[in-house]
């Protein structure tokens, strides 16, 4: 059936909503194929608003990798803002694409992208204005399979009954993967429903399908196991891993926003994951092994799409971009190639240890010197022991030393509130690190015009990391904590006014947690709250503490267990997790060693430069870390003729 544009009707209610621009498609670089020359289609949504989800990495990589594909076609959806839901809701127009405005629910494939669990009530808003059922267990044939996807895909427990299937790692080879086992299930005219296309996927040992799995539950609540209820179905699901990033030179011709967005800026990702070990980081330990891309993989990637977008400013994304065993030339280079262009270098926040003034200087050559961003993590030298976070508070004097004595005015250090073993007096010595850097920035400097903010995010433990049994700080006491620190901080008469205080409170944190260990009696308090009207949880003025503690307490008791059961509990080793069957790589008995050795304060050295520590994921995935140096050097381009 030939699948009509929403458009004309869309656009009617396009002058009744704010920021009209981020729903009427036509970008640079974006892709409409012919409906009828495909035999696959994918809807790829990121679930939150245009401007946060167009610059994702992960969905714009796997949008171009689709679309390269012959017969196979993607499209990009992203959260429309409260305001047109409810036009949308009032005139029957469903969630579209902004590519060719397609209904979503006429894709084969709905794929989305989770960052961070807090998108999870907008994953029900864009399946009920889709006409997809919430529960997958009442979809047909003629509804797409959704596919969810991302880093806090590793735990999918609390939206299994909204979501068909999971896929955990990478991306890129999986859907191609996925994409074949749909055409081949369409070729011979759909065998045996959905029920049997769901079965191909799960059998491939790398697609996790919640509905070919039964929970099994203890009477204090805890899980006794899980168990696969159809034959051919595997007990445990890997994760994806791309080896050579090389080869997968994506994007290409990055999107270029109409409407103003999180990040202007083109975007390459430099390596992939990290084995600095730190404790609390999810990412780094989901994503190991290390795997660089070449110094002339990324030269090839930022001239490519400079060309292909006209941004002025190039981002050098990793979970620590300093740590490229070439990075010194990778920045050179860059910064010598495009300096009649001014276009401008910039990397995450960087790790103090890795952190050089020649580094810095080559970043900032062509574009604007902003401020440092350093991330510390723990107040104290004994909390980022706790954490692996192998920095001392003489090596980030030294560090900021030489920042402000280069003539930078601005430092921005970023700590966790709420670490495993973490006391008032841990939180209190951040006041202690920031006089301490103001004072040094005053004398290294002349100028006492200098600044240094702090900014303090509440810990969440994460699946799939040593803190994983960790028990989380309540609400109440991480804003007690956080106001002694408060002040300590405007309380000192010589230094307070030049530090910046920045700070959560705890209570999304709690919700963040609920969602994140959670298991699949949690997916009732998703529900509770999607149907009570919340909405796009990550954005402070539409979460609402009082409505998910609500629904959960009216939910949970059901099951014998409430919030503090999921959040602020310690768990045992012996204790079957939510995710045990979904497999990272990492060994479990490697991780229950690293938390005690947390609980000991004693550190553990990055494997890239020591011998193995037995984390169980290189021989686990067959992979291995990938690390330079390749010896090459990054020549400027140089135009051949007229």
């Amino acid at each position: 059936m030939p699948v009509e544009s929403v458009f004309p009707r869309l656009e009617a209610l396009l002058p009744h909503v704010q920021k009209p621009i981020q729903y009427v498609g036509g970008e640079l670089n974006s892709t409409v194929k012919d409906w009828d020359a495909c035999d696959v289609r994918w809807a790829l949504m990121y679930p939150d608003a245009y401007e946060v989800g167009l610059p994702n990495q992960g969905v714009m990589i796997l949008y171009e990798v689709l679309n390269e594909r012959e017969g196979v076609l993607a499209e990009r959806t992203y959260s429309v803002w409260p305001d047109l839901e409810e036009l949308m809701r009032k005139h029957e127009v469903p969630q579209f694409t902004v590519d060719a405005h397609r209904p979503v629910g006429a894709f084969d494939l709905f794929g989305v992208s989770f960052s961070t669990e807090l998108g999870y009530t907008n994953l029900l808003t864009a399946l009920d204005l889709a006409g997809i059922p919430l529960s997958a267990a009442e979809r047909t044939e003629d509804h797409p399979v959704v596919v969810a996807g991302g880093h806090a895909a590793f735990n999918p427990e609390p939206i299994a009954e909204f979501i068909d299937c999971a896929v955990i790692g990478d991306g890129e080879q999986a859907v191609l993967e996925i994409s074949e086992i749909v055409r081949a299930w369409k070729a011979a005219d759909r065998p045996g429903g959905r029920e049997e296309l769901l079965l191909r996927l799960a059998k491939t040992g790398g697609v996790y399908v919640p509905g070919f799995y039964d929970v099994e539950y203890l009477p204090d609540g805890r899980i006794a196991r899980m168990v696969p209820n159809r034959s051919g179905v595997p007990w445990r699901v890997s994760k994806h891993t791309v080896m050579d990033l090389d080869e997968w030179p994506y994007p290409k011709q990055p999107l270029v926003p109409l409407a103003e967005t999180v990040h202007e800026r083109m975007s390459v990702e430099i390596f992939r994951g990290c084995t600095r070990g730190c404790r609390f980081c999810q990412a780094g330990m989901i994503t190991r092994p290390v795997r660089e891309r070449s110094i002339t993989g990324i030269g090839d990637m930022v001239d490519k799409g400079l060309k292909a977008t006209g941004f002025e400013e190039v981002g050098l994304l990793s979970l620590s971009s300093a740590d490229h065993s070439e990075i010194a030339d990778v920045a050179g280079g860059l910064a010598d190639r495009y300096e009649e262009d001014k276009i401008g270098l910039s990397l995450p926040s960087t790790r103090v240890d890795a952190f050089n003034i020649d580094l810095a200087n080559e970043l900032t050559r062509n574009g604007r010197r902003s401020g440092l961003t350093f991330a510390p993590e723990g107040g104290s030298e004994r909390i980022r022991k706790v954490i692996n976070k192998m920095v001392s508070e003489e090596d980030l004097i030294r560090t900021v030393s030489t920042a402000y004595g280069n003539g930078w005015r601005q430092v921005k250090l970023y700590f966790m509130c709420g670490l495993p073993t973490e006391t008032d007096e841990d939180v209190l010595q951040i006041a202690d690190m920031a006089t301490r850097v103001i004072a040094e920035g005053r004398k290294v400097s002349g100028s006492n015009d200098i600044r240094c903010t702090v900014s303090i995010g509440g810990f969440v433990p994460k699946p799939h990391t040593p803190f994983q049994w960790a028990p989380q700080l309540s609400s109440e006491e991480t804003d007690a904590r956080l106001a002694k620190l408060r002040d300590r901080i405007r309380g000192d008469k010589k230094y307070g006014r030049s530090i910046g205080f920045r700070y959560h409170d705890g209570k999304p944190g709690i919700v963040e947690g609920l969602l994140s260990r959670g298991d699949r009696r949690v997916g009732a308090v998703i529900r509770a709250v999607y149907e009570a009207g919340g909405r796009f949880d990550g954005w402070r003025e539409y979460f609402s503490y009082d409505q998910w503690m609500e629904c959960a307490a009216r939910v949970l008791p059901g099951y014998g267990v409430d919030v503090d059961w999921y959040t602020t509990r310690e768990r045992s080793y012996e204790e079957v997790l939510p995710w045990d069957h979904l497999d990272s790589g990492l060994d479990k008995d490697w991780l229950w060693e690293d938390w005690q050795d947390a609980l000991d304060e004693v550190e553990v050295e990055d494997c890239r430069w020591t011998p193995c520590f037995d984390c169980g994921v290189c021989p686990q995935m067959q992979t291995e870390i990938q690390i330079g140096p390749t010896g090459k050097k990054l020549l400027p381009l140089t135009v051949v003729g007229k």
